[in-house]
Order: C-alpha cells, then sequence, then structure tokens
C-alpha cells in the first residue's frame, strides 16, 4: 500500500525502543518514516494510545501458514490470490508488518496437497501486491527438501525474483533431526487431515530413504551454491547433532531455524549463526515433536530470533511471554527478537526499530488478562489495521 504524506503523533504510550521501554511517551511519523519520539507529554493533536504498548512491526521469517487458506481443507484448493488476502489480514491483525511467505519448493507423489505449488503461491502474491490488496509487506522464504529429487529445477525457477530473501535447506528424512524419533513422525502423519495409514507411511518412508540416500548430498551443494550465487540468506533446519552444526558453518549459513538439541543450538551460537525458535514452543512451553523447548535456550542466551511458524498469534504472545519467564529478558530485548534482530537477518536495514528515518512500521498492542490484541497496525505510516 501507497505510504500518505500526512503525519501522525501517537501519545500516552508505552514506547518500546530497541534497548530500553519509555514508559510514558509519544512518537510521531510522516512521509512513511519515524519522524521523532520523545518521553512525556505528546505534541497537541496527537491520538491518545492509553498506556498501550507502542512498538515495530513485528517481522516473520518463516510461516508456512498460508498453506492453510490455500488448502482449507484435504483436496479443496481455494482461489490462491484470495487465499494470499485472507492470510494477509490474519498476519496484519496479528501484528505482522512484515512477513517471509514460507513456500515448499518440491514435489512428491503421494505427498501433502500444498507440494509442489510454490509457483502458485508466488504468482498469487505477486498479484495480490500488483491490486494493492495487501496489508503486510511480503517477501519469500523458499524451503528446500534436499533429498527431493527436482527440488534444484524447481528453487531455480523463482530463485530470480526480487522478494525471495531466505532460502532453507531441510531434511525430513525419517530417523533424523526434527525427527529422530519415527513414531512421531508416524504420530504427525496420521493427525493431519486425511490421515494416513500404517502401509501408507511405510511406502512413503522407504521412498524418502531412497530419495535421502540418492538426491541429498547433491542437491544440498547445488542448494547452497544457488544461494550464495544470488546473495540470498541460508537457514539450516533443525540441526541436532555437531555435524549438523558443522555443515550449517561450512555452508555460510546466517540462520538455524528450530534446532533440536542445546548441543546444537550451543554450537550454532558460538559460531556467530542466529538461532530461531518457534513461538509456539514459547507459548505451549514445549516443543510440540518433543525437541528442546525454546525457554530453555532463552536461559541460556541462545535463542535470537522467534517465528510463529504454524500460528501467527503465537508471534506477539511469545515475545512479550518471554520477560515472564527468563527474568533476565526485559522487554526491550525481547521484542528485538521478533523485529529488529530478524530484519537484520536478512537484509532489511530500512525497519525492525523505533528510531528516526526507519519505516513507520508501527503497532499498537493491547494487553488484557495477560493476552495481547493489536489496536491498530500503520505500514508505512499508513493504518492497514
Amino acid at each position: 500500500m501507497t505510504s500518505t504524506k500526512s503525519e501522525t503523533v501517537l501519545g500516552n504510550a508505552r514506547l518500546v525502543l530497541a534497548d530500553r521501554v519509555i514508559e510514558h511517551g509519544w512518537i510521531a511519523f510522516a512521509g512513511g518514516r519515524i519522524a521523532e519520539f520523545g518521553e512525556g507529554k505528546a505534541p497537541a493533536g496527537s491520538e491518545d494510545a492509553k498506556g498501550d504498548l507502542v512498538m515495530p512491526g513485528l517481522i516473520e521469517l518463516h510461516t508456512d501458514h498460508l498453506e492453510a487458506h490455500y488448502v482449507p481443507r484435504p483436496k479443496v484448493f481455494w482461489d490462491a490470490t484470495a487465499a494470499v488476502v485472507s492470510y494477509d489480514g490474519q498476519l496484519a491483525t496479528c501484528g505482522i508488518t512484515t512477513v517471509l511467505d514460507s513456500l515448499r519448493v518440491w514435489r512428491e507423489d503421494g505427498a501433502e496437497d500444498v507440494d509442489g505449488r510454490a509457483g502458485i503461491l508466488a504468482a498469487a502474491i505477486t498479484s495480490a501486491r500488483e491490486a494493492d490488496l495487501l496489508r503486510a509487506d511480503h517477501f519469500l522464504h523458499l524451503r528446500c527438501e534436499v533429498p527431493m529429487p527436482d527440488v534444484v529445477e524447481e528453487a531455480k525457477e523463482l530463485i530470480d525474483r526480487p522478494d525471495v530473501r531466505l532460502m532453507s535447506l531441510m531434511d525430513h528424512t525419517p530417523g533424523q533431526r526434527q525427527f529422530r524419533d519415527e513414531v512421531k513422525l508416524r504420530d504427525y502423519y496420521r493427525g493431519k487431515g486425511g490421515g494416513m495409514t500404517d502401509a501408507e507411511l511405510d511406502v512413503l518412508f522407504a521412498r524418502r530413504f531412497a530419495y535421502q540416500k540418492a538426491y541429498a548430498e547433491i542437491n544440498m551443494h547445488a542448494i547452497v551454491a544457488l544461494a550464495h550465487e544470488y546473495k540470498i540468506p541460508l537457514a539450516s533446519h533443525d540441526d541436532t547433532t555437531q555435524e549438523n552444526v558443522a555443515d550449517a558453518v561450512r555452508d555460510r549459513v546466517a540462520v538455524a531455524e528450530f534446532p533440536t538439541t542445546k548441543e546444537a543450538a550451543r554450537g550454532l551460537h558460538e559460531a556467530g549463526i542466529g538461532i530461531l525458535m518457534g513461538a509456539p514452543n514459547v507459548v505451549r512451553g514445549g516443543s510440540h515433536s518433543g525437541n528442546i523447548a525454546a525457554i530453555d535456550l532463552a536461559r541460556e542466551g541462545l535463542l535470537d530470533i522467534l517465528s510463529s511458524d504454524y500460528i501467527p498469534s503465537s508471534l506477539l504472545m511469545a515475545a512479550l511471554q518471554l520477560p515472564r519467564d527468563v527474568p533476565a529478558i526485559d522487554l526491550a530485548s525481547a521484542v528485538r527478537t521478533v523485529t529488529k534482530t530478524p530484519a537484520e537477518a536478512v537484509g532489511l536495514a530500512d525497519r525492525g526499530e523505533i528510531a528516526v528515518g526507519r519505516r513507520a512500521d508501527i503497532i499498537r498492542v493491547h494487553v488484557g488478562r495477560g493476552i495481547p490484541v493489536v489496536r491498530s497496525v500503520w505500514r508505512e505510516g499508513q493504518r492497514v489495521a
């Protein structure tokens, strides 16, 4: 959406800066940028924030929630552009003003309905953007399942789009990384809509073992080379062992998504790789896959970025919950995990904090009975929610 030139001033706000909170502050933005902010009484004519939190818009690096709007039931495909618009509206009302839409870049016979449809969804995002239908700023995160035979060719079909900001290296072969416990992987598939039988899972797993052996190594090197050629940041996924950490270091990974063990997280941290964990993990108090709890990593200083993953509202909830669960993390530090740090990880230096000259991507958040609700959202100074 196009920014306006009219000035907006919010007063009587708890203003969350990158390094501190102004308990009684105000902020002004004009021409799509933050013009000034301060402490105390706001300039005349300001909008009363009624003591609510005012902070940068949230920045999401990994959410595949678009798929739930595109395929809301098994074998039911919604209009792709309408799905994008619906999903975008949900993101905005959850306070997310910048999102990397995570698209599955692979096809697999007999697998889920959304597999192999990254091109369709990418085109729908472009269509919605060009029609000025979007509230949030959308980029792409290409999720590359490296054992899949055609993943490199499919990545090449999307790689030169200007909105590609991140590529992740994934390997969901049973018995390793996120699903070291094969029983939990079987439970995962059984629990999905139209759950698979054990016989069907036996066939699926056998095929994935074969793919992993035949293609994973060569495809991994090809995807890494492609990302470096196009200067796109790389993310590893579900690092578990020191060997996984060594691979991430070798491949010059910028972000490690959802490490599953404390040992892996510590090794990644020592290598200077940003650690991203799931916000639902924080809110629920643990991983749904039985892996390391994000709070345990946060207590050891091993958590840099949060992602809503599969439930957009969890991003804000988790950021506000962190200081309660980990007293060493103050509110400003917690909010950085969903604003400034993810922005920096993918080269979006123009947003993610309240500072003069930064984009006026701003949200106003009311908290009642421990639950946050987003009252207002501005993107480049224009109210979008």
